[in-house]
């Protein structure tokens, strides 16, 4: 479903708040205190970045400002580049009245709502994510929006809604009664077939999607009973691989169980998310097939923290939740040290959107260095989305997206949590702690995004 550009234009006010963020000056020259080549895994001392437009156009030492270029002064901070969440819901929050609020809000309420969380995503330093799973395909129409310039958030690059098979994790109607549930088809993204697969990744193209999202794991927040059986076969996998890649799409794999991840890597997938009960096969496989791996270890924190509060969720979902949240962080740092490849994400919406960063320190916890978890959410990242020759690194010709913490998130990882800049494009969207802002674009259609259709 496709929101109605006044839907859309009407969400662009609640995006607003203080000072401008205009278009960029023709040249921005930024004065970094101190500034870590993701690339190189190095911190470096003073340095300047010089901005044209969109673009890095020089990244050299010392405080060397060009003739006529508007300065912004960071020295007394270190500065990063755009850091990316590969796992998100924009759409979305998780609260006590999730499992009804379904049947009392229309897709407006989500999608106005979906504007305030990608906002405040951006301004927590996130200059792009992933979003892996929503309805009415609400997150492709926020990211049209967002291309557009009619509201502010991430660069967004969208899967649409999940696939799955039939009372599955990806299931609209699991737990609902009989005359509710139906029988959803591979328009919905139900599958039960090779043949269903072929049909659900080319709706998702026709819907324009720029990735795939497949679960053939159970979950923890549906109303099943299993969070790790197996629900997709690999010929199921395999056929959903090979339709992406004719449309030019990679494939996630939200996987909890060790059965189930073994068939995604098997399958062809790119990333496995989650991977709780990932056992030493899977772990050799994954390296075997240049598999990422995607903790989201804040995720796991914070079910777990709410199974503990009575009637926060259904019972048989505080059971999974329990279960399931605290083995996360372990299996991260079996990863790491296993030298799977990992990119940061954290499946914002199950925790409260703008809290991303606080991925790093746990990270940190689980036995990975501070510089890894910051290249993990950068180069790393980037890669996993194949948009290296674009993000992840503060680099001439880039993107310029960049954003600054005040001190040394490698010394402090909790400063990861107090992003005080943020520019994304060229433009600057939070300055000296403070939000800019936002004027929406109105002259502007609502057109496909650039990112559209490939990687």
């Amino acid at each position: 479903m496709r929101l109605p550009f006044h839907l859309a234009a009407m969400a662009a006010g609640i995006a607003a708040c203080c000072a401008t963020a205009g278009a960029a000056a023709a040249t921005t020259a930024i004065h970094c205190g101190q500034l870590i080549d993701t690339q190189a895994g190095k911190l470096l001392g003073e340095t300047t970045v010089v901005i044209d437009g969109k673009r890095i156009v020089a990244v050299s030492a010392g405080h060397q400002v060009p003739a006529g270029a508007t300065e912004i002064d960071l020295s007394t901070q270190t500065c990063m580049p755009g850091l990316i969440d590969s796992h998100t819901h924009l759409t979305g929050q998780t609260s006590p009245t999730q499992y009804t609020d379904q049947f009392r809000w229309n897709t407006a309420d989500y999608a106005i709502r979906s504007t305030v969380y990608a906002r405040t995503t951006l301004l927590a330093g996130f200059t792009t994510v992933r979003d892996l799973g929503d309805s009415d395909n609400i997150s492709i129409t926020l990211r049209n929006a967002i291309s557009a310039g009619i509201v502010a958030g991430p660069r967004i690059f969208t899967a649409g809604g999940p696939i799955g098979s039939t009372g599955g994790h990806a299931d609209p109607t699991d737990g609902y009664r009989s005359s509710l549930a139906g029988d959803p088809t591979p328009r919905e993204g139900i599958i039960n077939s090779p043949a269903d697969a072929w049909k659900a990744v080319r709706q998702h193209y026709k819907d324009g999607t720029d990735l795939i999202k497949i679960m053939p794991s159970g979950g923890v927040l549906d109303e099943s009973k299993s969070a790790d059986n197996a629900q997709m076969t690999v010929e199921e996998i395999k056929a959903v691989v090979a339709a992406a890649r004719d449309y030019g799409m990679t494939v996630a794999a939200h996987a909890h169980g060790a059965e189930a991840i073994r068939r995604a890597v098997l399958g062809g997938v790119d990333s496995i998310e989650h991977g709780t009960y990932m056992n030493e096969e899977d772990m050799k496989l994954m390296k075997e097939h240049g598999t990422w791996y995607v903790p989201t270890i804040i995720a796991g924190k914070f079910v777990d923290e709410k199974a503990k509060i009575p009637g926060y969720f259904p019972p048989q979902v505080a059971l999974k939740a329990a279960a399931v949240g605290p083995l996360i962080q372990g299996t991260a740092g079996r990863a790491y040290k296993a030298g799977v490849k990992i990119a940061f994400g954290t499946d914002a919406a199950i925790y409260p959107h703008g809290d991303n960063g606080k991925e790093f320190g746990y990270m940190v916890e689980a036995g990975m260095p501070a510089m890894f978890t910051i290249q993990a959410a950068t180069t790393h990242a980037a890669e996993l989305l194949k948009q290296d020759k674009d993000l992840g690194s503060i680099s001439v010709g880039k993107l310029a997206d960049l954003v600054a913490v005040p001190g040394n998130p490698l010394t402090d990882i909790g400063l990861m949590t107090k992003v005080g800049f943020v520019m994304k494009d060229g433009v600057v969207y939070k300055q000296d702690g403070k939000p800019a802002q936002f004027v929406a674009n109105l002259d502007q259609p609502i057109l496909p995004a650039d990112s559209g259709q490939g990687f």
